[in-house]
């Protein structure tokens, strides 16, 4: 019969080698381990949803209760639907959806052509590129007022330079500003020639994203320039061109800047009155900021039912 061995076994070892355990982990302690790796990420992200609660969700659940309220001296009742009756059974309520309208339209036939041509033009040059796009963007990094400051003496009537090149050519020369006809389409001319630069070269990018062999197989089925504009680079690039559509559509119903320093806003017999411009009149000229918190509130519904509809469209297209 053997003696027993002194040496402890390594199950033994490994059982005595081990700590005491100090019972289940407690709860959330995974949580505050991921918090305390990541704190820095965490307080980058915390800020950013704070300014964009701040800057965002307050201003808009701000405008939605300013909606249904009336301050009176510093006394805040609720009126319920006043402040929309107000709005409807102003005269200038539908004149100013018709220009804001109108200059949607224009613009859409300007500021999205325009641009997209542009682009077409830059992609087919083999020289110059680099200096082509800053001169294009070159608008974009003006400030806004500057911009339609040079656009002011431009229109004017004495001394512009537009009425000095009809004259030169014996062509009549023209009211930009003060004419009721032509102040919504020089206000449009004005914003393209302001906004376009960002999306040319966004269309730009979108082209030379194109295989060169879709343009090759085109030409050798005997597709002209237009044919292969149509069949192959619009193809190509919808979802910018959409996507770019959608952003305009939104831009261009909030235009404010361009009428305001243009014409004053209103414009000759009201011809540039926006709604946008509308709610600033309620609000500062007025001192009814229920009455422009409510047509905010109608512009915001319009906006984001027309968001909501163009995104369902899309998406039943695309499958």
């Amino acid at each position: 019969m053997s003696a027993p061995s002194l040496t402890p076994s390594k199950t033994a070892r490994a059982r005595h080698a081990q700590p005491p355990s100090d019972g289940p982990p407690p709860p959330g302690g995974s949580f505050a381990r991921s918090l305390k790796r990541n704190l820095t990420a965490h307080g980058f992200l915390i800020g950013a949803v704070l300014c964009f609660a701040f800057f965002s969700w307050y201003p808009m659940v701000r405008e939605f209760l300013l909606a249904f309220q009336k301050t009176d001296q510093g006394e805040v009742s609720w009126v319920g639907l006043d402040n929309l009756r107000t709005v409807f059974n102003d005269p200038a309520f539908w004149q100013a959806w018709r220009n804001t309208l109108l200059f949607t339209v224009l613009a859409l036939v300007l500021g999205f052509a325009v641009p997209f041509a542009v682009a077409l033009v830059i992609n087919e040059l083999r020289h110059g590129k680099g200096y082509l796009r800053l001169l294009v963007y070159l608008p974009v990094m003006l400030p806004p007022v500057a911009a339609v400051l040079l656009f002011k003496y431009l229109y004017d009537p004495g001394y512009g330079l537009l009425n000095e090149l009809l004259g030169s050519v014996g062509l009549p020369e023209q009211q930009w500003l003060q004419d009721p006809d032509l102040s919504m389409l020089s206000v449009v001319i004005a914003s393209t020639w302001m906004n376009m630069g960002g999306a040319a070269l966004i269309y730009l990018a979108a082209l030379q994203g194109i295989p060169g062999e879709l343009y090759e197989a085109a030409e050798l089925d005997g597709a002209g320039l237009f044919r292969k504009i149509w069949h192959v680079t619009i193809p190509q690039t919808r979802l910018i061109l959409s996507l770019l559509l959608l952003m305009q559509i939104i831009a261009t119903m909030q235009v404010f800047v361009e009428p305001f320093l243009l014409t004053g806003g209103a414009g000759p017999e009201g011809s540039t009155t926006t709604v946008v411009y509308l709610i600033y009149q309620y609000a500062f000229n007025f001192n009814n900021y229920g009455a422009a918190a409510a047509l905010g509130l109608l512009l915001l519904v319009l906006l984001a039912g027309f968001s909501a509809a163009y995104v369902k469209l899309n998406r039943a297209e695309n499958e």
